[in-house]
């Protein structure tokens, strides 16, 4: 994902939710309706959210140091997981709460128009900025399915603004339920009821970003078809006959490191080995941009060796799987 991209998702989102947060708390002022409490914080712990993810793009941007010598890519993934932590403690747990609370304690809505005037309202604007993001994410998404695509990416903005809007969507329709049962029945239970449903919904989200971006942070290795680009570009067939074994890691959400042991000649020079390398990495960076570090060893191809596969106390967290030609 472009870094340009997963921003106008992320601007659009904030644009959306600080308005409809403050329309959200007049509602409440005027109604008294729980839902409307819980949507509006809920809206304002997502436009909260939508600055960490801000701030995590641009720390993410910075040079690499002697103390950090692959930079800084995976702050995005750590604000995204702060993202998920914020919406399961301040969204999620507090909407529950409040719900808890008004089915406790229910009492009839007061100016009843507010509420519904500003969950439309809300519902157009959710609709916009979850458009956004649709749109945004359809140009990387390619034949992948949206369930494929969030569990895949490894850029987080998009996934977590789409889940954050189909949320926000889910809850506006659950609000308008709670209030428009309310009115109804003339019982305030049912507005808790509601807000419960939300808290509960945006527990669920929150959960399901947290075991992504977790994920992501503990290192994820590149797609699947990533992976063969690379294969075919390291292997020209002459000063690199074959690929051994190789290892991938997201340093970040558009930086990849690669480290693999390739197949070459037994009677190669010193000097005809560095060329191949250097050849390889060149094949690579062309056919894989993201390819930001390298690191290639040569080896004499053993058919016996390819069978045994990398050397399982060589791998940090013992033996995965290999790639073998």
């Amino acid at each position: 994902m472009s870094a340009s991209g997963g921003t106008r998702a992320i601007v659009a989102a904030l644009g959306a939710n600080l308005a409809i947060a403050a329309s959200k708390f007049v509602a409440f002022a005027f109604s008294g309706s729980s839902s409307m409490l819980a949507e509006g914080v809920h809206s304002l712990a997502d436009s909260g959210n939508q600055f960490l993810l801000l701030i995590g793009g641009k720390r993410a941007r910075r040079e690499a140091t002697p103390q950090h010598p692959f930079g800084y890519g995976r702050e995005r993934f750590i604000y995204a997981f702060l993202v998920s932590i914020v919406l399961f403690s301040i969204g999620g747990m507090f909407a529950i709460y409040e719900g808890y609370e008004k089915i406790r304690h229910p009492h009839a809505l007061e100016n009843w128009y507010w509420p519904v005037g500003v969950l439309v309202f809300a519902i157009i604007a959710e609709g916009f900025s979850f458009r956004t993001a649709i749109k945004e994410s359809n140009e990387l998404r390619g034949k992948l399915s949206w369930a494929q695509f969030i569990r895949r990416a490894k850029a987080p903005e998009l996934p977590v603004v789409l889940l954050e809007d189909f949320g926000a969507l889910i809850g506006l329709v659950l609000a308008l339920g709670g209030v428009g049962l309310a009115l109804l029945t003339g019982d305030g239970i049912w507005d808790g009821i509601g807000t419960v449903c939300i808290g509960v919904l945006l527990v669920l989200i929150a959960l399901v970003l947290a075991a992504e971006t977790k994920s992501l942070l503990l290192g994820e290795a590149a797609g699947v078809d990533v992976v063969k680009q690379i294969e075919a570009a390291i292997v020209d067939g002459e000063t690199v006959t074959g690929l051994i074994h190789m290892r991938t890691l997201h340093l970040g959400p558009e930086e990849l490191l690669i480290a693999a042991k390739i197949a070459v000649q037994h009677d190669d020079t010193a000097a005809q080995v560095a060329s191949a390398i250097n050849a390889a990495e060149a094949r690579i960076r062309a056919a894989v941009p993201i390819a930001r570090v390298i690191y290639l060893e040569p080896d004499i191809y053993s058919e016996a060796e390819v069978t045994k596969g990398p050397d399982p106390e060589a791998t940090p967290g013992g033996p995965g799987p290999s790639t073998g030609h």
